[in-house]
């Protein structure tokens, strides 16, 4: 049976943080498919479809990275999937104590989903989403903390 994990998030932006766990869950997982969740307390920075296309640029090379975008519960998506695991990321304890949480509830409504935790690269700790749209509002570069080209991103943002 294919071992396929699901890394879901608003990923808004999509980092370098992010990108690590996804290539660290391969050497886990035969898939895994990074999900886009449209979170309705959220009003997001870089729109979905634009963020979806970046992503999936970044591991165009990847057979086994998939992108989706999905506007349910978490736990629904992944049993839609065939997903058997949540791969989540913990850069510090207090990700620990929301994720532990979540992870709960996914185990309760899919009994099968076991959630897997990655603790981030210290290089890559300190990166936040909420960080980097931050420093590109303000007109900072963000470069170094995405695996994308932001002038990429921007040109598609315009366009959408």
């Amino acid at each position: 049976m294919k071992r396929i994990a699901l890394f879901p998030g608003s990923f808004d932006p999509f980092t370098k943080g992010h990108e690590d766990i996804v290539v660290r869950g391969l050497r886990l997982f035969d898939e895994v498919v990074i999900g886009i969740g449209n979170n309705a307390t959220k009003k997001r920075y870089f729109p979905l479809d634009v963020m979806k296309e970046m992503i999936e640029k970044t591991f165009s090379d990847q057979g086994n990275v998939k992108v989706v975008t999905y506007d349910d519960l978490t736990a629904h998506t992944a049993r839609e999937l065939g997903a058997t695991f949540l791969l989540r990321g913990l850069r510090n304890t207090t990700d620990f104590e929301y994720e532990n949480g979540i992870s709960q509830v996914n185990r309760y409504l899919y009994e099968e989903i076991e959630t897997v935790f990655l603790i981030t690269s210290p290089m890559l700790a300190p990166i936040s989403s909420s960080i980097i749209r931050d420093l590109h509002r303000y007109g900072q570069r963000v470069d170094d903390f995405l695996p994308y080209s932001l002038s990429e991103l921007n040109k598609l943002n315009q366009e959408g």
